[in-house]
């Protein structure tokens, strides 16, 4: 078999499986197992690591850094993109 031939394959491989990716998310979203993961993330009111992997002190404590609790003040320069783009939560003072 030619190295073209082989190519060609992998890639209208990866096409059609990239291609079958919304259908598996849809039928993920449909199934019960994400509602229930769903309520029990606003149950427990975790952070969404997905969102924003950056913050160091929702690591594992053996893995954060030693000074994280430290860089968080008001005067702290922003070290990540992140914290420009997501606003923190609307809880607290004037919070609804």
């Amino acid at each position: 078999m030619r190295r073209s031939l082989k190519f060609l394959l992998f890639t209208a491989a990866s096409l059609t499986l990239f291609l079958a990716l919304p259908l598996h998310a849809r039928h993920a979203q449909q199934s019960g197992e994400v509602k229930l993961q769903n309520a029990q993330l606003r149950r427990l009111q975790v952070t969404d690591l997905c969102l924003a992997t950056e913050a160091r002190y929702t690591r594992h404590p053996a893995m954060a850094d030693r000074h994280a609790p430290f860089q968080e003040h008001p005067l702290a320069l922003e070290h990540f993109p992140t914290g420009s783009l997501i606003l923190p939560p609307r809880t607290g003072h004037g919070a609804p």
